[in-house]
């Protein structure tokens, strides 16, 4: 399972990291890919999103996208074995904190796209994506400490309470649809609801297994397996990886 994990931390730094940078144009040898340079990469390109103005909110926070800051917060510590690092880089901390930020303000923040300015259901949207991204990002930051976090915990309380109990998203949350596949799209809440079995599965402490949440994480569970036949490619693919850090997700047949 932590292989599996890994496998899909390395290859989100790959892709990020851009085979450009870190092969050589010649022969795209993989012996050749530079960690290094794929660091660096990383973090340059992070640091540009946590600066752009398109970014920028409330309360000096900025847009955790899923695309972008997300993939970062995860690709980021796969590489520092590599790198011989052992300790979050800047960047890892920085967007940590502004995560911890937004998380502890959950009811005083404005949504990433408020319904006044972008549309319905914008507001609802924001807040589904949202909770996922920041139980994600702050459960893989504990994972490297082995200690759930208050702030982690409060991060899953505001998730839990943004999931859907009927309907055909029953179990899973709202998720912005900007037309943007495969990220943000209208297949997308099942890529939502990966990311948040990924953080359930990665949680330390034994989160998963807490009781106060086994009906929900039911719930997720079931709107998963039930897609699981049906989603794209993408989608199956984020669901196989989730299911190797939460092994109860997926019979072994699925």
């Amino acid at each position: 399972m932590k292989k599996l994990w890994m496998a899909g931390a390395c290859v989100l730094a790959g892709l990020l990291g851009g085979w450009a940078h870190t092969l050589s144009a010649a022969d795209g040898d993989p012996a050749n890919w530079k960690p290094r340079a794929a660091a660096a990469y990383l973090d340059q390109r992070t640091e540009w999103w946590m600066g752009w103005a398109n970014a920028k909110r409330d309360h000096e926070t900025f847009c955790v996208s899923c695309h972008t800051a997300t993939p970062y917060a995860i690709a980021r510590p796969a590489l520092r074995r590599a790198l011989g690092e052992d300790a979050p880089s800047a960047l890892e901390t920085r967007l940590a904190d502004n995560v911890v930020r937004r998380v502890r303000m959950w009811k005083d923040v404005e949504p990433f796209y408020p319904d006044q300015t972008r549309g319905i259901p914008k507001t609802s949207e924001s807040r589904g994506t949202e909770a996922i991204l920041n139980a994600l990002i702050l459960a893989t930051r504990d994972a490297g400490t082995r200690t759930l976090s208050d702030d982690t915990r409060l991060a899953f309380d505001n998730l839990w309470a943004l999931q859907f109990k009927a309907g055909d998203l029953s179990g899973a949350w709202a998720w912005l649809n900007f037309h943007y596949e495969p990220w943000e799209a209208e297949r997308s809440p099942f890529y939502g609801a990966t990311l948040a079995a990924v953080a359930i599965g990665i949680a330390p402490n034994g989160y998963a297994a807490t009781p106060a949440i086994q009906d929900r994480v039911k719930a997720l569970r079931e709107y998963l397996r039930k897609g699981s036949e049906t989603v794209h490619l993408f989608n199956r693919v984020n669901l196989l990886w989730a299911s190797g850090v939460w092994p109860e997700l997926l019979t072994r047949k699925q």
